[in-house]
């Protein structure tokens, strides 16, 4: 499978997919299909963007 969130950059905003719970996230970095994103109540979570897409938030 290719990398989903190829065009995924440091300060865009994201949900994860499975976890709605986690609320809008902030993408702080994106390097070789791993990416980490900072949820507000969570924290920060590495995401193999291989596997998982995560949902860009254009409107927030």
């Amino acid at each position: 499978m290719e990398d989903l969130n190829a065009i995924l950059a440091p300060g865009m905003l994201v949900r994860h997919p499975d976890h709605a719970e986690w609320g809008v996230g902030q993408v702080q970095s994106n390097i070789a299909g791993k990416v980490t994103v900072n949820f507000p109540d969570t924290g920060k979570i590495v995401i193999d963007g291989t596997r998982i897409a995560l949902v860009p938030i254009f409107d927030a």
